[in-house]
């Protein structure tokens, strides 16, 4: 299946949500509908959504306004309601309310220690019901700036990459004080480290300016044509953390803090696949410094049965909010300012099957 692409060129929110919203409102509805199923099977109480997603679209008026304008403007362009577009933009702060676990989810390697442009890949993990979600787009947050993303119908973003040089991988996390409210979603940060950073310090900044509930990471990289730079920001209801590169450059991440204070309180359970998945990706490292890609696909594949499940697949009869599947492979490539992805899992992918945006 190809995933569906928009082109964007409207810079005003309003009239770029109506867009985005249009384009994608057939899938954008059905991405509500799953994640109301989803929240219903981890006993989210129905009741508690659309005051969840008024209060998200409250937090994002708070902490930037055109961001709430944009996201009402999807509403209506996808024919939906403004709290339903707010709450799948939350969904990773609802999941936090109910303490719903991340395992299963993304790892992500970087390296930026060699000559030219950085080297990243990562797995996108996620519910397999969620597949026809994925959505690719290309828009102009404002006239001198140009991002390319993926996301999901109807959120905001989530990896991506601005014309400025500066990209970003997403992977979840879970702290022991996510959950008590509903604080700006993490895809509205990203969102906007995509549309305004420039530096890893720029990122950082504006990571650390928003209130949040849930946590999350996000790799930063950036490529001014010469030099490299990256850091992992950590962010958490207790704070904000910048873990830099070790001294070859590598940068890896999983679903637990590295930062030693918040990873104090570190809500992964210690038997989590994200350890084994931490541990592998460091095992294998050379294959991320390697000037050939091919290296960069090889060290995510590996699946549960050799140890860690970089590469996850569902497990026949779970029900379906346990079902696991790395549904996208994808890097950036900050050279030529673009995204290059799979359309699946590592081990599917050949030489062939790469595309770009």
């Amino acid at each position: 299946m190809t995933i569906p692409r928009s082109h964007c060129a409207e810079t005003d929110p309003t009239r770029r949500g109506l867009a985005l919203g249009t384009a994608h409102a057939a899938r954008i509805r059905d991405n509500i509908a799953a994640y109301r199923r989803l929240f219903e099977a981890v006993r989210v109480d129905p009741e508690d959504l659309r005051p969840y997603g008024e209060q998200a679209l409250a937090e994002i008026e708070r902490w930037t306004p055109h961001l709430r304008t944009e996201l009402v403007a999807v509403a209506e362009g996808a024919g939906a309601q403004a709290w339903e577009i707010a709450m799948v933009n939350a969904r990773t702060e609802i999941l936090a309310t109910v303490g719903a676990t991340a395992e299963g989810e993304c790892s992500t390697a970087v390296y930026v220690g060699g000559p030219g442009a950085p080297h990243t890949i990562q797995t996108w993990d996620w519910h397999d019901e969620m597949a026809a979600a994925k959505t690719l787009t290309a828009y102009r947050p404002s006239a001198d700036r140009t991002v390319r993303a993926f996301t999901e119908a109807g959120v905001l973003a989530k990896i991506g990459v601005n014309d400025a040089g500066l990209g970003v991988h997403f992977n979840i996390l879970s702290h022991q004080d996510d959950g008590e409210s509903i604080g700006v979603p993490v895809h509205a940060v990203a969102r906007r480290v995509l549309d305004e950073a420039t530096t890893v310090s720029e990122a950082a900044d504006i990571a650390r300016s928003a209130k949040v509930s849930a946590s999350t990471v996000l790799t930063v990289v950036t490529y001014d044509g010469r030099h490299s730079d990256g850091a992992s920001i950590e962010l958490s209801p207790r704070g904000t953390a910048v873990v830099r590169p070790d001294t070859d450059g590598v940068l890896i991440h999983t679903n637990h803090f590295l930062d030693p204070r918040l990873a104090l309180g570190e809500d992964a359970a210690a038997a989590a696949s994200t350890h084994p998945r931490y541990k592998r990706l460091s095992d294998r490292r050379d294959l991320i410094m390697s000037t050939d890609p091919a290296n960069w696909l090889e060290l995510l594949r590996v699946h549960e049965e050799d140890g860690a499940p970089l590469c996850c697949h569902p497990k026949p009869g779970l029900e379906f909010q346990l079902q696991w599947r790395t549904l996208l492979t994808i890097g950036i490539d900050l050279d030529k300012r673009r995204l290059r992805y799979h359309d699946g899992g590592p081990c599917t992918a050949t030489d062939d099957s790469w595309n770009h945006l």
